[in-house]
């Protein structure tokens, strides 16, 4: 190899499979050589590049399955192109391995904590390398593949769940229509079945709507801002006017909240979650008291105070998981409703929790960082 070539692709595979793209990052020209030929003679797509800028311009402009790469090197050390590279949406997943003759063990863990897989030292053994190569880029593949499997059954659910919206919309339509032109004529035990039709039309939107919600906040990153905690309760409390008629429910609420840092929509949903579930287990009726107040470790804890039955031990250890009815008998869900809420405040880097004594109702409760 030339010792000013800036790229170089030596490709090849045993199998006649598409062979795996590999850059080597190295200001040595003899370890770009022996590295070049070792991992080209195992049938790889090797690129080997002299420094740090190179590396990030080859590497950007065809992301390639793995990256070996030296951390004494002029301009640009090898530390700050991992930096780079894993600041980069396009190379953020491309695995790393560092090839240095640092053997300090502060160096390692700079590595690893920079997003480096692994950390092979000078001088190396070729059935090392060979074996470490391979390990890490049949990973990388596996891991590429399921993220695109994982893709396509997000796509796939979301097409199922709107297909079953619309035609459950259209049921609560025509009874809304029935209802409304022949309600006068028909038996009272016709209306009611009538109406358990309709209600079980609107849980079956709402699962849906829950399911397709839970699946946004696994993936979706969002952007925190100083919460108008007062605005969000409010816009729940609209949301909740037919229900908090139906339950008699009564709601006090803080003279003023305390401002914390969320995403005002997940926020909004964390309250609607928690009202409604007081609402429905709470006593009879139901009176909820809202509070706030800030935390010595910075974070803003707020709450839903009840005055219903209370929660045995046993049933608070298992709310905030999935598909756990919050109570047997009055079970209107699935309990998606709370593992919802978890993981909206796992993701905004606070968290949940309740605190409850039998026969003295429950206070559940979440907690965002202060603004």
């Amino acid at each position: 190899m030339a010792e000013n070539s800036s790229e170089l692709i030596l490709s090849g595979s045993a199998d006649g499979a598409s062979p795996a793209n590999i850059l080597i990052v190295d200001d040595t020209p003899a370890n770009l050589r022996l590295l070049a030929g070792l991992l080209g003679n195992a049938g790889y797509q090797v690129r080997p590049v002299r420094d740090g800028r190179m590396a990030l311009t080859a590497a950007q402009s065809n992301p390639p399955d793995l990256i070996l790469l030296d951390i004494m090197m002029p301009e640009m050390d090898g530390y700050e192109v991992c930096r780079r590279l894993k600041d980069d949406a396009r190379t953020r997943e491309t695995p790393i391995i560092f090839i240095s003759a640092l053997d300090d063990v502060h160096d390692k863990v700079k590595s690893f904590s920079l997003g480096a897989v692994d950390y092979v030292m000078k001088p190396f053994q070729a059935e090392e390398v060979l074996a470490r190569v391979h390990s890490h880029i049949t990973l990388y593949k596996l891991q590429r593949d399921l993220r695109a499997q994982v893709a396509e059954l997000d796509a796939f659910a979301h097409t199922v769940a709107h297909d079953l919206k619309n035609p459950l919309a259209l049921v609560i339509g025509l009874v809304d229509f029935v209802m409304l032109q022949f309600a006068d004529a028909l038996p009272e035990d016709v209306i009611n079945y009538i109406q358990k039709i309709q209600d079980t039309g609107y849980r079956g939107i709402n699962i849906i709507d829950e399911l397709l919600l839970l699946a946004s906040v696994r993936k979706q990153d969002v952007q925190v801002s100083p919460l108008d905690m007062g605005m969000i309760v409010a816009k729940v409390q609209d949301r909740l006017t037919i229900m908090i008629d139906n339950y008699k429910g009564e709601i006090t609420l803080p003279a003023q909240w305390p401002t914390a840092v969320g995403y005002a929509p997940w926020v909004e949903e964390v309250w609607t979650n928690y009202l409604s579930n007081g609402l429905k287990y709470g006593g009879q009726p139901p009176h909820l008291a809202l509070g706030a107040a800030v935390q010595p470790n910075g974070m803003v804890r707020f709450w839903v105070q009840d005055n219903g039955p209370g929660l045995s031990l046993e049933k608070q250890a298992v709310l905030f998981t999935e598909f756990v009815r919050l109570s047997e008998i009055r079970a209107e869900g699935f309990g998606l409703g709370l593992s919802i809420v978890r993981r909206i405040i796992d993701k905004l880097g606070g968290h949940v929790g309740v605190s409850s004594v039998e026969g003295q109702g429950s206070e559940f409760y979440f907690e965002l960082p202060a603004s």
